[in-house]
């Protein structure tokens, strides 16, 4: 859905699942992504195996009404992350549980054109 929406050359700001997106469009229409901002995210590798809190099942639980693909996507990108040749910010809180810093540190190492900028003492939402 993201994809169809643009239409010429732009940067994409994601926070928290939001990167995961943002990260599947730069690998779909990379002519058409200049710059990624990716914050406390996922990024389309497996956080729970870097040590972030599985998030999920209290927040499906909290809301039921929202659609399950939210709570359910868990694609591993890390192979294609390095054909990303978009320069990157990657924004993290150095006291995340979700998405620890060391999550930022992985992305960072895959994405060639990445700057990692760690928080301190931010959590999820940076501050």
């Amino acid at each position: 859905m993201v994809t169809t929406k643009i239409n010429r050359p732009t940067a994409l700001v994601a926070q928290s699942m939001g990167g995961a997106i943002a990260v599947r469009v730069a690998l779909e229409r990379p002519e058409l992504i200049t710059h990624l901002v990716l914050a406390a995210t996922s990024g389309g590798i497996n956080v729970v195996a870097l040590g972030g809190q599985d998030w999920r099942p209290s927040f499906h639980e909290s809301n039921p009404q929202l659609s399950r693909w939210f709570s359910t996507y868990q694609e591993d990108l890390s192979a294609k992350l390095p054909t990303i040749l978009i320069p990157t910010l990657l924004l993290w809180g150095g006291s995340d549980p979700i998405s620890p810093a060391c999550v930022g540190e992985r992305l960072a190492s895959l994405l060639s054109w990445a700057r990692l900028h760690i928080v301190e003492g931010g959590e999820h939402t940076i501050v």
